[in-house]
């Protein structure tokens, strides 16, 4: 079983990537599950949500405290709550920002770790230039399936066909598509230095 958790803030779609996620897992013929957990519901207030992924039915039903995968829609909350607490030592993160990750002064959570699994992504950017809101959650998913292989972009799009239409789903399309090749360019870039 592959469990991510998804930390951001009200309004970021913090719910909405966790159920997207699990919608992209349900059309590849996976089990998937995805809940919440909220403090205080209201926008700008921290939000986590979760996502199972597995080749057999899930019957856990509790928070995730060991993530494989962890995806930061806000930076702010570096600084609030630890965001990386449990991560397992092979783990996952993708970040939302325009700062790498030692610019973020995330080098010593990386030591003794495989670097190539931590990937920023100018998230909110994409968002912003593809749908006119500053959501990050899309490119995000897009970004974790070209960093992780867990969920394929196609999958992604179908989740985003699944969840939105006309417009809103070509815009989330289309940052989805940007985010994925800005992942794998990044990957590409590192195993050839």
């Amino acid at each position: 079983m592959f469990q991510i958790r998804v930390h951001g803030r009200g309004g970021q779609g913090v719910v909405t990537a966790a159920e997207m996620l699990s919608i992209a897992a349900f059309e590849e013929g996976r089990h998937a599950q995805a809940f919440p957990s909220f403090g205080s519901e209201r926008t700008g207030a921290p939000v986590v949500a979760f996502c199972r992924i597995s080749d057999r039915e899930i019957r856990l039903r509790e928070p995730v405290i060991e993530p494989d995968a962890i995806i930061i829609q806000d930076p702010t909350l570096l600084h609030q709550i630890d965001v990386f607490a449990g991560l397992k030592p092979d783990g996952f993160v993708l970040l939302n920002s325009n700062h790498t990750i030692e610019e973020l002064g995330l080098s010593e959570l990386v030591k003794g770790r495989r670097p190539e699994r931590f990937c920023t992504l100018p998230a909110t950017e994409l968002g912003l230039k593809h749908i006119r809101r500053p959501i990050p959650n899309v490119p995000l998913l897009a970004g974790f399936a070209a960093l992780s292989d867990i969920i394929r972009l196609d999958s992604v799009i179908k989740a985003i066909e699944q969840k939105f239409a006309g417009p809103v789903a070509a815009g989330n399309i289309a940052a989805a598509t940007e985010a994925y090749n800005l992942v794998k360019g990044m990957m590409k870039e590192r195993a050839d230095a």
